[in-house]
Order: C-alpha cells, then sequence, then structure tokens
C-alpha cells in the first residue's frame, strides 16, 4: 500500500480546519458539533478523527493560527532596529488583525476561545500560555522604550507591559463587536496616552501619529 506524502496529510488537516472554521463563523463554537464538521468537509469521521481527537482539538488549532500571524507581527515590531515608536507598533498589530478577521477569518475564532477557556481546562491551558507569551513580547518592549528614553527610567516595565497587553484584545473585541475600532484612532490614542516618546524620538511635541 503506498504511503501517504506528507503534503496530502496537511492539505487534509487544512480541510478540516477550513471545514471548522466556516461551520463555528456559521453557528458559533458551542452550536457546531463534529457531525457538522464531518458534513461541511466531506470526509468521514474516521478520517476527520484520525487529525483532531475533539472539537476542541479543532479549536486550539484554528485559535493557534490565528494567533501565530498577529505574534510574528508583533515580535518583529518589538525587536526592530530602529524600534517603533507606541503608535508605529499599535498602527501596524492592529491593521493585522482587521486582515485576519474578515468574514470567516482566523480572528474571529479567538474571542469564543477565550470565552470557552472560562469553563475548559485545556483550552484555558493553551490560552493562558498563549497570552503570557504574548506579555513577555510587551515586556520586551516596554523595557526597550525605557532604554530609548520614552519611559521614565524608573518605570515599571512589568506594569506597562500588563496594561500594553489589553491593548490587542480590546482593539479585536471593538473591532468585531463594535465596528468603530481602526489602526488610526488606537494610533492617535497611544500618542495620548505616551506621549513622552516624542521628544526622545526627535518628534515635535505637537505631531500626531
Amino acid at each position: 500500500m503506498p504511503r501517504v506524502s506528507a503534503d496530502h496529510l496537511e492539505r487534509r488537516r487544512q480541510q478540516i480546519l477550513d471545514a471548522a472554521q466556516t461551520c463555528f463563523a456559521r453557528k458559533g463554537l458551542h452550536a457546531t458539533t463534529m457531525q457538522d464538521v464531518f458534513a461541511e468537509s466531506g470526509l468521514s469521521a474516521g478520517a476527520v478523527y484520525r487529525y483532531f481527537k475533539s472539537k476542541n482539538d479543532i479549536i486550539e488549532a484554528l485559535a493557534t493560527e490565528a494567533t501565530v500571524d498577529l505574534r510574528a507581527t508583533l515580535t518583529e515590531a518589538v525587536y526592530s532596529d530602529p524600534l517603533l515608536t507606541p503608535p508605529e507598533l499599535v498602527r501596524l498589530i492592529s491593521a493585522d488583525v482587521i486582515k485576519l478577521s474578515a468574514p470567516g477569518g482566523p480572528v474571529r475564532v479567538i474571542p469564543q476561545a477565550w470565552a470557552l477557556a472560562l469553563t475548559d481546562a485545556k483550552i484555558a491551558d493553551y490560552v493562558r500560555t498563549n497570552i503570557l507569551g504574548f506579555r513577555r513580547l510587551w515586556f520586551d518592549y516596554a523595557n526597550r522604550m525605557r532604554d530609548a528614553g520614552w519611559l521614565s527610567p524608573d518605570a515599571d516595565t512589568d506594569a506597562v507591559a500588563k496594561i500594553l497587553l489589553g491593548l490587542l484584545p480590546g482593539f479585536i473585541l471593538q473591532h468585531l463587536i463594535l465596528g468603530d475600532a481602526d489602526p488610526d484612532t488606537f494610533a492617535r490614542g497611544i500618542t495620548d496616552i505616551l506621549p513622552g516618546y516624542r521628544s526622545a524620538a526627535g518628534e515635535p511635541e505637537t505631531a500626531r501619529a
């Protein structure tokens, strides 16, 4: 019997994830059943279970896909040289959210995974690990801002990181639910909250991002 190629296995796995994402977008996480995923993917239960043992495994995989791109964007921005200013970074990451949250987009799964984490221990472990990963990136950015003179020398960068962490989920929720959040608005807001970077970066105090 011929061996199945790695490419074939990955295509089949992605076929299942695409089908599940379509179902989640249509019915939501809680209402979607594995039978819905079987029907949408056109695969048998056995074929789907070969890749994912449960609906929660599919949710975790989709949430991972959604956050991988966002984390890559934030990582590149945090460690860029020269250091991106707060409005530049916020505009970049929020634009990425918009790109990934089109109808059926992977970012739409993220808030649903957060809600599920409140009652499901396995999902909670994944979400907690993911959030801490993002917070470490914001912590490094806060330290770089302090070293660049954009924060006071005695700034509590751990506290700053925890505040900055709230920007990403805050933008996701406002964009998806309220529909009135956009990158330029968030960039202007962070400019007013963290004005100290302007003089240190050589920008006029009256400059707006």
